[in-house]
């Protein structure tokens, strides 16, 4: 039997924190992205594939924790918006690298607030609330 207290006490722990201002964070994205016509996932592949050109479907995949199959999906998503191109690999011709289009690069500049995988920004953003603050200071620790 699971007391009050015990469940409190996880609710607080740094990793159920950690997950909300995931959630709060992904769905803040996604409804920014919506206004410009974008997914996260078509965001952060576009965003990957801008700050490391030439990237194939597979490298891409392993960045992003999807199957080969979905980073096709995706890759196909930004052809078909004139975002990103693709082109076979010089040493391999079955291997195909990415690269951003002008279009896919005005997309990334319109969209505000760009967040790019790995980047810290200077703190969490205020509608995350005091909870990742601290959780924030928590994991510094």
């Amino acid at each position: 039997m699971v007391t009050a207290a015990a469940r409190r006490s996880s609710a607080d722990g740094p990793g159920y924190l950690l997950k909300r201002a995931q959630t709060a964070l992904h769905a803040a994205l996604a409804a920014a992205l919506r206004e410009h016509g974008a997914t996260v996932a078509q965001y952060a592949v576009l965003a990957a594939v801008d700050e490391e050109p030439g990237l194939s479907n597979a490298d891409l995949a392993r960045r992003a924790f999807v199957t080969p199959q979905t980073m096709n999906q995706i890759l196909r998503e930004l052809e078909h918006k004139g975002w990103v191109t693709r082109h076979p690999h010089p040493g391999h011709g079955r291997i195909l690298q990415a690269d951003v289009t002008q279009e896919g690069r005005a997309a990334l500049r319109a969209i505000p607030g760009r967040v790019l995988p790995g980047r810290p920004q200077a703190g969490p953003a205020p509608q995350l609330g005091p909870q990742v603050a601290d959780l924030t200071v928590q994991l510094g620790q």
